[in-house]
């Protein structure tokens, strides 16, 4: 039998959210609408969070209503991003079944990113993935520079594997190893992928690779040798890395289908309905995808 790996489509909320035009909700609806025709599972839809903070998710109480009329009947997770209390509160309201919570390895990473300290975050987490499950919804956690960190480089094993803890202590079904500026390589991932093998159960976890430096699809080579089965991924490349001026962001998913399908593995993903919604979400943010098969498939049509 083929083995079956799971693509997590994040490009409607951790790919556009960098986008300094605003998308017009209009238009994130019809991204959305063409990945749902894809085949993939699960499409992270938003996230509700400040609009201050993060502008272009300022529509996500509009959007996911909208979202749910061409989802809910194909069985497409939609999960979105909840960092507190308030947010969860609106999420419920709008239906939300399934909610990402994020934390960091690094200290001096998330006291800059959230202005709190890992232990500070987690006391808030405690609450919201406490109230979410207690409403029946699933949470997913993201753990941010596993592999790197912008401030403090190299990071412990010791802290890779507390901040897995604290996620399954938070009743996560699937925790996101994220190598958030992009510095991961084969050998690195390979080494941790065995780590956390030794302490968890790999079907639990998932990768989230970011392309700063060309480097995501050798990463998820070594992931699959280890065992990995989930990975995110963005749609045409779409996400900046803030943490590397110019890089691009999250590894494309067109890149992952393509490397997968060559490999032999299935993913369930249409590569022609796939090129489609890519190619609707580039004309609308004005610029370039950094998928290199978005590219030479677009050469090909």
């Amino acid at each position: 039998m083929t083995k079956k790996i799971k693509i997590v489509e994040v490009g409607p909320r951790d790919g556009l959210q960098n986008e300094k035009s605003f998308v017009a909700t209009e238009d994130k609806l019809e991204f959305i609408r063409l990945l749902s025709e894809t085949g993939l599972s699960t499409i992270e839809v938003t996230s509700f969070v400040r609009p201050d903070k993060i502008p272009q998710m300022k529509d996500a109480a509009n959007l996911y209503p909208q979202v749910l009329k061409f989802t809910q009947e194909k069985g497409i997770a939609t999960p979105c991003l909840v960092p507190n209390l308030k947010g969860l509160e609106v999420a419920k309201e709008l239906g939300v079944t399934e909610i990402s919570m994020f934390t960091a390895t690094s200290s001096t990473f998330n006291q800059k990113n959230i202005n709190a300290t890992i232990e500070e975050a987690h006391a808030r987490q405690i609450e919201v993935a406490k109230a979410a499950l207690n409403e029946g919804m699933k949470v997913r956690g993201y753990l941010s520079t596993v592999f790197g960190c912008p401030y403090e480089k190299d990071i412990e094993d010791k802290d890779i594997l507390d901040g897995i803890q604290r996620l399954l202590d938070l009743g996560c079904y699937e925790i996101s190893l994220g190598d958030t500026i992009g510095v991961a390589n084969p050998d690195q991932v390979k080494r941790i992928t065995k780590l956390i093998a030794k302490n968890f159960d790999l079907k639990q976890m998932a990768m989230h690779f970011h392309d700063t430096e060309g480097m995501a699809l050798a990463n998820i080579y070594a992931s699959l040798e280890e065992g990995i089965e989930v990975f995110d991924s963005s749609a045409a490349g779409l996400g900046g890395c803030p943490y590397a001026k110019g890089a691009s962001g999250n590894v494309a998913t067109d890149d992952v289908v393509n490397l997968l399908h060559k490999l032999g593995y299935e993913t369930g993903v249409d590569m022609d309905k796939l090129h489609d919604a890519s190619s609707f979400i580039i004309s609308k943010i004005g610029h370039t995808a950094p998928s290199k098969f978005f590219q030479a498939y677009k050469g090909r049509k």
